[in-house]
C-alpha cells in the first residue's frame, strides 16, 4: 500500500487503489488489508455472504475483531474490497483472443463482428468472475464502479463498441445491458444448481418427476404447454442448448439492431412530432397524472435526504471505529 495522505476517496475505495493511509500496525505485522480480504473471500467462496461476519474473519486470521476495524472501517467496506479482488482476472488483451476457460464448447470464438466478439467476451468473463464467487452476487450495488478491477471491465466493454457510432451514453448503457443479463443468469443458474436436491439430499429436479409431471399437465387445461411437456423439453436437464449462452446471443442480436442503425435513426423521436406534442399536453392535463408526479417528487426528495443522513452516519461510524481502534492500540 502507498502512505500518502487522504485523497478525499471513501475509505474502501481509496484502499482499492492504493492510496490510503496505511495504519499504524501493532506488533503482529503480519495482518494486512490483503490478508483480511483473502480470508474473507474463503470463507463467502465456502460457505456463501450469509457465513461470512466480522467477529468469525477475525477468529480464521487468529485476531481480534476490533484489530480488523484498524485496515477496514466497516463490514462494507470489506465487500467492497472483496468485490475488487474477485475481479483481479486476466482480460482479453489482444485482438479478441478466445476466452478459452470460458468460451471452450460455447462459443466459436471468431463469431460475428468485432463489436459482437468483444461484448460476447466481455458478458463470458463476467460470467466466469460470479461462477467462481457466486456471492459476488448477493452484495448490494453502491453506485458506478470507481475501483481498478471493476474499471478494466468497464474499459473491456467500451473497447468491443469503440469502432462503433454509438455515443459514449449509449455504450454505458449497452455495458449496463449485458452486465445485467449476465448477473440475471449467473443468479438463475446458481439457484437452480441449489435446487437439485432438498435437505434430504433427494434429487428435486424437474427431470425426477417427469413421468408423473406429463400427466398433471393435460391438453385441455395447458393447451400450450403440453406438447412442450411432452416432448420432453420442458424437465430436461441435457437439451443440448446452453440456455446461458443462447440468452446471451439474443441480447446481442437486439444491441446489432440498435448498432447499424445510423446515429440520425436512433436520435429520432418514437412519436411524429405532433403526436408528441399531443401526447405532452395530455400528459400535463391529466390531474392523475399531476398528483403522481408531485407523489414523484416528494419521494425523490425524502431518498435525497435520507442518503444525505446515511452518508453522516457512516462518517460517524467511520470516526467512532477509529477512534475505537486508537484506543485499543494504547491499551
Amino acid at each position: 500500500m502507498t502512505d500518502t495522505t487522504d485523497p478525499g476517496l471513501p475509505h474502501a475505495i481509496a484502499l482499492a487503489w492504493g492510496v490510503a493511509e496505511n495504519p499504524q500496525r501493532g506488533p503482529r505485522r503480519e495482518l494486512s488489508i490483503e490478508r483480511i480480504v483473502e480470508q474473507a473471500i474463503e470463507i463467502a467462496d465456502a460457505e456463501g455472504l450469509g457465513a461470512l461476519s466480522m467477529s468469525k474473519l477475525a477468529a480464521a486470521l487468529g485476531y481480534t475483531t476490533m484489530s480488523l476495524y484498524r485496515y477496514v472501517t466497516s463490514k462494507d467496506d470489506l465487500l467492497l474490497l472483496m468485490q475488487e479482488q474477485a475481479m483481479d482476472v486476466d482480460l482479453p488483451s489482444g485482438a479478441h483472443p478466445e476466452l478459452t476457460a470460458v468460451m471452450e464448447g460455447r462459443i466459436p470464438a471468431g463469431d460475428g463482428p468485432t463489436w459482437r466478439r468483444g461484448l460476447r467476451e466481455f458478458a463470458l468473463a463476467s460470467l466466469a468472475v460470479y461462477e467462481a464467487h457466486p456471492w459476488f452476487l448477493d452484495v448490494a450495488v453502491q453506485g458506478v464502479p470507481l475501483t481498478p478491477n471493476n474499471l478494466r471491465f468497464v474499459d473491456l466493454g467500451l473497447r468491443a463498441l469503440h469502432d462503433t457510432s454509438l455515443s459514449d451514453a449509449d455504450k454505458l448503457a449497452m455495458i449496463m445491458l449485458v452486465t445485467s443479463y449476465a448477473q440475471s443468469a449467473a443468479r438463475i443458474q446458481r439457484e437452480l444448481r441449489g435446487a437439485r436436491q432438498d435437505p434430504g439430499g433427494r434429487d428435486v429436479s424437474g427431470a425426477a418427476y417427469a413421468e408423473v409431471f406429463s400427466e398433471l399437465v393435460t391438453p385441455e387445461r395447458f393447451p400450450y404447454l403440453h406438447p412442450v411437456v411432452a416432448s420432453g423439453a420442458y424437465l430436461s436437464d441435457d437439451d443440448g442448448v446452453d440456455d446461458v449462452v443462447f440468452g446471451l446471443e439474443r441480447v446481442l442480436d437486439g444491441i446489432g439492431v440498435y448498432v447499424e442503425r445510423s446515429p440520425a435513426e436512433r436520435a429520432e423521436s418514437p412519436l411524429p412530432p405532433h403526436e408528441e406534442r399531443e401526447a405532452a399536453e395530455l400528459y400535463a392535463r391529466d390531474a392523475k397524472v399531476k398528483e403522481a408526479s408531485r407523489a414523484r417528487r416528494e419521494a425523490e426528495k425524502a431518498v435525497r435526504e435520507a442518503e444525505k443522513r446515511l452518508k453522516e452516519a457512516r462518517k460517524r461510524e467511520r470516526e467512532a471505529a477509529k477512534a475505537a481502534a486508537e484506543r485499543a492500540a494504547r491499551q
